[in-house]
């Protein structure tokens, strides 16, 4: 009696303070959920460093030194703590970690810049951090989601669906850009299936798909454990090996190649940590430059994001009348300092992961989920040689399958109205056509207010929306503002 009765009070706490029996949770869901989602994107912690650790800046410094580890370490520190305390303050089964395209931007388009540093780019997504975070004290962040059609917001969730998918299918090597030719993409090699990895990307989705049909709970966390074992006997067998820049060996893996450490243990380096300068950039680059730097930041970070939380929310049941989730303040007060944070730990903005669907699809509720994720990224700072076992395409069969479960909503849009259909149609294509969350998101807003404008219905649109359209004109057409701007 006295050993079990601490467990009743622990599990009531539990249930209390996460709300895991009022939202249709049990603990098991919520940790099953957690791995799930770690899983799926624990290839930050393999990607960022080759992403932001490879491109020299404006002086023509590497960032930490060119040391892989150590970014590799700090990343998964900023994305472990960043998402337990999306757990912990927001409970919303969203995690958090560096941002794909957001790094790719800070590294190719801001650290680059002639007689920018690191460190000076860095400082960047920490003022945009700061500033978005400002945007959600005052509300306005929150003002401005709760301004979209209930209908506009199904469409982005649909679009993300779709967008997970094809990035799914691209980093299995299933689909791919044709070496040449009038496609700009193709199945596989030359129009076929072919290698290895395929194959386990192959027996992923069908073992994903085969359980998901039988109703066995756990679908997707024990597909990808499968694919994984396959993925390691595999490249014990035959010596597979990754692929290569110059294209020798492209039926090879995608990301890393698949085999047992000889070292589990490593201990992290987080020397990368402070190293930003928060004003270097006004005298390196000019306030202007700087200007136009961040509000691009700004602008894809704010919208990733309610694109994001939306998604995860209706795949969960999550969403009010409203197509609102429950705690938003709190949800995107944590990610406006994930932005500042992943920027103050040299690592580039932390953004919430849509790749948190593959945890909802395992039954992930509440912000337990969340933690589990954090913990399990703050013990990768350790055992960064057991993350990196897991090849794209044994995590890939998940976003596919997360994306047809998104997919779904798409019954939520009224097809016959078509000044809300053809702005929900364009957001939905726009996002996996142009591998771009905020462009799907910027499209459907402007389509939206402009056909409303066409039917005399201007007054119908709230102001807000009006601001946010003119802010995506303004975002894309960037490239030619800062050409008759001289910067």
């Amino acid at each position: 009696m006295s050993v079990t009765a601490p467990d009743r009070v622990s599990t009531s706490a539990l249930d209390r303070y996460f709300r895991i029996y009022e939202r249709g949770s049990t603990v098991t869901q919520e940790i099953r959920g957690g791995l799930a989602t770690f899983f799926t994107m624990a290839y930050i912690v393999v990607l960022n460093p080759l992403i932001i650790g490879t491109v020299p800046d404006g002086t023509g410094e590497f960032l930490a030194g060119g040391d892989l580890q150590v970014i590799a370490a700090v990343t998964a520190l900023v994305a472990g703590v960043m998402t337990i305390l999306m757990g912990a303050v927001a409970n919303y089964p969203l995690a958090l970690a560096t941002g794909l395209g957001l790094n790719a931007f800070v590294a190719y388009g801001v650290a680059s810049l002639d007689g920018m540093t690191w460190a000076d780019a860095m400082g960047l997504v920490v003022l945009e951090g700061l500033i978005i975070l400002v945007l959600v004290l005052t509300g306005f962040r929150e003002a401005v989601f709760r301004a979209i059609p209930a209908q506009l917001k199904v469409a982005i969730s649909v679009g993300i669906g779709l967008f997970i998918t094809i990035i799914g299918l691209v980093d299995a090597g299933v689909v791919r850009k044709p070496a040449s030719g009038p496609v700009p993409v193709e199945l596989g090699v030359g129009g076929f299936l072919a290698g290895w990895p395929t194959l386990v990307f192959v027996v992923g989705l069908f073992t994903i798909a085969a359980l998901l049909t039988m109703g066995v709970r756990g679908a997707i966390l024990y597909g990808i454990v499968t694919a994984t074992a396959l993925a390691i006997l595999l490249e014990a067998v035959f010596s597979i090996g990754g692929q290569t820049p110059d294209g020798a060996n492209p039926t090879g893996w995608s990301l890393n190649a698949p085999a047992l450490p000889e070292s589990i243990v490593q201990v992290p380096d987080f020397s990368l940590l402070g190293q930003f300068s928060l004003l270097g950039s006004f005298s390196a680059i000019g306030a202007t430059a700087v200007f136009l730097l961040v509000f691009t930041l700004m602008l894809a970070d704010f919208f990733d994001t309610m694109g994001t939380m939306v998604a995860v929310g209706a795949e969960a049941g999550l969403l009010d009348e409203e197509g609102n989730p429950p705690n938003t303040r709190r949800i995107l007060v944590v990610d406006s300092l994930a932005a500042a944070a992943g920027g103050a730990a040299g690592v580039s903005s932390n953004t919430s992961y849509i790749e948190s669907t593959a945890g909802v699809g395992e039954g992930a509720r509440t912000g337990l989920a969340s933690i589990v994720t954090g913990v399990l990224f703050l013990l990768a700072t350790f055992l960064s040689p057991l993350v990196s076992v897991v090849p794209h395409e044994a995590a890939t069969p998940a976003l596919v399958i997360v994306g047809f479960l998104m997919m779904q909503q798409v019954t939520g849009i009224d097809w016959d109205d078509l000044e809300i259909a053809i702005p929900a149609f364009l957001t939905i294509v726009i996002m996996p056509f142009t591998y771009s969350i905020t462009a799907g998101i910027g499209v459907g807003f402007v389509a939206y207010v402009l056909l409303k404008v066409v039917k005399g219905k201007a007054g119908a649109v709230h102001p807000l929306m009006w601001l946010v359209a003119g802010l995506f004109l303004v975002y894309f057409g960037i490239d030619p503002i800062r050409g008759w701007l001289g910067v």
